[in-house]
């Protein structure tokens, strides 16, 4: 690419901003991502998910219920750069759409509930987005409704997220139903949101009565960006002015450092502080220009290289898979060079290529064709077969694959079955295109009855898709009551040999493999498998990749019970073998003898437990404790809010089955709460005793 190209290349990827939109369960996202697309123009009727006519959220099921389930997409413009929005689910049980969007976004919009505050999985989006680098803004939502108070959730911002300085740069003018308008602390200007649809943005000076504070607040908020920056804080020391301009241009460099987080203010429902937001995301959020080199590796070798955004040959991510009998619609970032219609790309997972027959512009569930797409691009694709949820799309003289997307596995099954016998091919397809659209989705046949069982991350998440069987694929079934999935982990840690000496088709194999395994409680992810081989140079990188991969995959089968391992850190400490008898196979082989020899050494039973918050009104809190202290849960936290408790717990996941129902009843209908899975607590035997009989 000569300079000149590589001059335009930037300026149109400068222009794009890849963002999602992530919060808790109820905070606003989907209102607020329906008021982007009216004021940039996209719709011509603001969407409303009490009236079930969003176009985000366009499943029949979302609608019914007012939720979001699945991650939809939406390109459009704002002054002059494109915006691609993700608009992603707050319930728990959808994770997987936040995590495959957290992947391939550059910046995010973090909703909060200008009433409820920091709510557990607005934690959980957060470290999401860390451990993406995922730059932020956050939005303080709903500061029309009773009980909000803007400083209340900037303080609990401030203190649940202490990794990066969020920092107010507005603050609202009135509270509750007397929130009028917000002030801009940066340009220090009031802003009103008039006209029936809140589309006039009228800007006037700061009403004297509110000068002072809003003079005290612009202090505070330039005090805590001098701490992170130089060049503020020389001048803020000094008493010398700081311009705007120069407060805009550190803020966006911060925000793309992950060292700061501006807090903006308003509400969606009442049309209030959205444009502002908006302008935001194009003045701090970074483009695909602030990343220039994305890490990836070479294919054929698995060597780490650098991919630059500029260069010439293509490569994209496959982020989500919308699955369909006449062929899956793909959606893709790409990270580096062109694609048009009628080019061919490389599959390195599979090793097929495919020719490109329609490139596809996003707009929820409805697309339009386009011809061409440069790097920094998000797009579906049409006609790609045996493709999946993180694989890499690459040119063919350059092979290359990208980091995949990690989800969390399954914590529930149900046994299903269809009513009619001559049904079950029917249902075995099903199963597997919604397995192919969501990989926390998946299923097997059980080896006693024959039923298919199918897993996933909840309730809602397995209710859900038995409706998408009935409905969407007309399939008559029934199923069983949930079970939880159980996991196992070591005894005790050591140092174990595996060795593989066979004769196959008159050639002898040999390899010999030593690591150690640890178990390590609650490990973020479960398992950790390293290489710490101290002749690795010596050795063929293809052995040091086969022992690390197949001793991940080993630990994944099943222990004495039969449930997979977890909580356990492998080290590879040392590879024998010899060029003319030792294989990839044999290395699996060497790592399988050895991960058995620990398994017999002796395993114990593990269950999966849930984070869970609780909303309820004072005086039905004790119903409530008494429920779950009966259930072994673990209350660690009762935190007082405006009018109502809030309660935070620990609690086995088979204990939870029908809290949904109970707790109605238990509140009178008034309390709400909220779950994630958050890791696995070993079980007594008077515990497995007790569920065993239960069952």
């Amino acid at each position: 690419m000569t300079k000149e190209e590589q001059k335009d290349s930037s300026a149109l990827l400068s222009k794009i901003r890849n963002i999602g939109i992530i919060a808790h369960i109820d905070a606003g996202k989907t209102t607020l991502s329906e008021r982007f697309l009216y004021y940039s123009g996209k719709t011509y009727k603001i969407g409303e998910v009490d009236s079930g006519n969003t176009v985000m959220d366009y499943l029949d099921e979302e609608r019914s219920r007012g939720i979001t389930i699945v991650a939809a997409a939406a390109s459009f413009h704002w002054g002059d750069n494109l915006f691609h929005l993700i608009d992603t689910p707050g319930h728990i049980d959808f994770t997987a759409e936040v995590e495959r969007s957290l992947r391939v976004i550059d910046g995010a919009v973090v909703v909060f509930s200008g009433v409820e505050g920091v709510e557990a999985q607005s934690e959980t989006v957060w470290r999401q987005s860390n451990k993406y680098h995922v730059s932020k803004i956050a939005f303080i939502n709903k500061l029309d409704r009773i009980g909000a108070s803007f400083d209340k959730v900037v303080k609990d911002i401030q203190s649940k997220f202490s990794d990066i300085k969020s920092v107010p740069v507005q603050m609202p003018v009135g509270s509750e139903s007397d929130f009028k308008a917000v002030i801009d602390l940066i340009e220090l200007r009031m802003l009103k949101f008039e006209g029936e649809d809140g589309g006039e943005v009228v800007t006037t000076d700061i009403p004297s009565e509110l000068r002072d504070e809003a003079m005290m607040r612009r202090d505070e908020m330039l005090a805590s960006v001098a701490d992170i920056s130089d060049e503020i804080a020389e001048l803020y020391i000094d008493g010398k002015p700081i311009s705007s301009n120069l407060l805009k241009t550190e803020l966006r460099r911060l925000v793309k450092e992950n060292k700061i987080c501006p807090i903006f203010c308003g509400s969606a429902k009442k049309n209030m502080g959205i444009q502002p937001v908006l302008d935001a995301v194009s003045l701090y959020l970074p483009s695909p220009e602030d990343f220039p080199v994305q890490k990836a590796y070479n294919a054929k070798n698995n060597e780490p290289i650098d991919i630059d955004i500029h260069g010439n040959n293509f490569s994209a991510l496959v982020f989500k898979v919308i699955a369909s009998g006449s062929g899956d619609l793909l959606y893709i970032r790409t990270y580096s060079g062109n694609l048009s219609t009628d080019m061919s790309v490389y599959n390195p997972r599979t090793k097929d290529k495919f020719k490109i027959k329609r490139i596809l512009r996003l707009y929820s569930k409805n697309v339009e064709p386009v011809d061409n797409i440069g790097p920094g691009d998000i797009v579906g694709l049409v006609g790609l077969k045996d493709t999946t949820t993180g694989d890499t799309l690459c040119s063919i003289e350059k092979p290359l694959r990208f980091e995949g997307v990690t989800f969390p596995e399954p914590v529930i099954s149900i046994a299903v079955e269809p009513k009619s016998s001559k049904d079950k091919d029917k249902l075995d397809y099903a199963l597997c295109m919604l397995c192919r659209e969501d990989p926390t989705l998946n299923t097997k046949i059980h080896e006693s009855t024959g039923q298919f069982l199918l897993s996933g991350m909840g309730e809602l998440h397995l209710e859900i898709n038995t409706n998408r069987l009935k409905h969407e694929f007309n399939l008559d079934i029934r199923h069983g009551a949930p079970s939880v999935v159980f996991k196992e982990t070591l005894i005790s840690g050591g140092v174990f040999t595996g060795v593989f000496n066979k004769v196959l088709a008159e050639k002898e194999y040999y390899a010999e493999v030593t690591f150690s395994l640890e178990p390590c409680s609650r490990l973020t992810g479960g398992l950790e498998v390293n290489l710490d081989v101290k002749n690795a140079k010596s050795l063929p990188h293809a052995w040091l990749a086969a022992a690390e991969e197949n001793l991940l995959n080993a630990l994944k089968t099943g222990g004495n019970w039969g449930y997979p391992l977890t909580y356990i850190k492998g080290t590879v400490m040392e590879i024998i073998g010899s060029k003319d008898k030792t294989s990839e196979n044999a290395i699996a082989g060497a790592v399988l003898n050895g991960v058995e020899k620990a398994i017999r050494s002796g395993t114990v039973l593990l269950e999966p437990i849930t984070r869970m918050e609780i909303m309820s009104p004072e005086n039905t809190i004790g119903e409530i404790t008494g429920y779950l202290q009966s259930r072994r849960a673990v209350i660690y936290k009762v935190e007082n809010l405006t009018d109502i408790k809030k309660l935070e717990c620990e609690v086995p996941l088979i204990e939870m089955f029908g809290f949904s129902k109970a707790l109605p009843k238990l509140s009178g209908g008034r309390a709400s709460f909220s779950m994630e899975p958050c890791g696995y607590q070993e079980l007594s035997k008077e515990d497995i005793d007790r569920i065993q009989n239960n069952l």
